[in-house]
């Protein structure tokens, strides 16, 4: 059996839970508590190096990590349905629009981030805040725009099916709800969010509908 180790308000891994449900894949959960170091025990360190969540172990023994890398692996192994489209220009588009929250809004936000932010750099809960709305708003500006001009949004991110930009989306609009974010701003972003949030396989990868849920 396919096994996901994950934390439930990881955004990470509630990316590859998303995926492998909109492929409508079976798997396995082992939680890893990031608030309580679990991540950087060493029979974790063993799966993952790096200490990070989330880890896939598939059922012929390879561990896979990084979640748009896993996401790209269970669309190579698994293309149906889709989460690519099927043009060379749509599939660039995808790709930009889920890095764009992966790489460039969700780094700065994570974790690991905040508490150096907190305990390293001293800094207190009210720049704490103040930093993860700066990076949420500059980021969804950017993505609102690109979401309400280009043609190719549909219902969602890429026409009307959930793609990996979709996968991206929903996970970090998320935290920013976590942390109070205003998203009035965003209307396009709200609306295909909620579009997302209307089907089962993302209902059934939010975080409130995990094992490990507190």
């Amino acid at each position: 059996m396919t096994t996901l180790y994950g934390y439930f308000r990881s955004s990470a891994a509630y990316r590859v839970r998303i995926a492998l449900n909109l492929k409508g894949l079976a798997y396995d959960q082992a939680p890893v508590n990031l608030v309580k170091g679990e991540q950087r025990g060493d029979d974790f360190l063993d799966r993952n190096p790096q200490g990070l969540v989330p880890v896939l172990e598939t059922d012929d023994g390879q561990r896979l990590t990084q979640s748009l890398a896993i996401c790209e692996y269970l669309e190579e192994r698994h293309p149906d349905p889709a989460l690519l489209p099927a043009d060379a220009a749509g599939r660039a588009r995808v790709r930009a629009l889920a890095q764009l929250v992966a790489s460039e809004i969700h780094p700065l936000n994570n974790l690991r981030v905040l508490k150096y932010l907190v305990h390293e750099l001293e800094v207190d809960d009210t720049a704490k805040r103040a930093w993860y709305h700066h990076w949420i708003h500059e980021g969804f500006a950017a993505l609102e725009a690109r979401l309400t001009r280009e043609a190719g949004t549909g219902e969602f991110c890429h026409g009307d099916t959930p793609s990996l930009a979709d996968i991206c989306l929903v996970p970090q609009v998320f935290n920013a709800e976590r942390f109070d974010c205003d998203l009035s701003a965003y209307p396009t972003i709200r609306r295909i969010v909620a579009s997302c949030r209307a089907l089962p396989a993302f209902q059934q990868a939010a975080p409130e509908a995990q094992p490990d849920t507190t």
